[in-house]
């Protein structure tokens, strides 16, 4: 059965964890990302993602592994 997907970014968590809280402001500036691109994509509220401002951010970070910042869920069928 087709379930719905989403893609969900790990950015927030990622930063609160194993960064010590890092700051966007911080990560922007490492990454070479706008702050205006940042924000939508850390609270999941972008529809399209940049492929090049997440291997920005993955190399920024020092990630080698893509599964660290980006997942992907079923959507909930809250209709049941």
């Amino acid at each position: 059965m087709y379930r719905e997907k989403k893609i969900v970014v790990n950015i927030k968590p990622l930063l609160r964890e194993k960064y010590n809280g890092m700051k966007l402001r911080e990560l922007s500036r490492l990454a070479d990302v706008q702050i205006s691109a940042l924000s939508p994509l850390v609270n999941n509220k972008k529809k399209r993602i940049d492929v090049g401002h997440l291997k920005r951010i993955a190399e920024a970070l020092d990630i080698t592994d893509m599964n660290e910042l980006i997942k992907i869920e079923n959507i909930e069928d809250d209709t049941n």
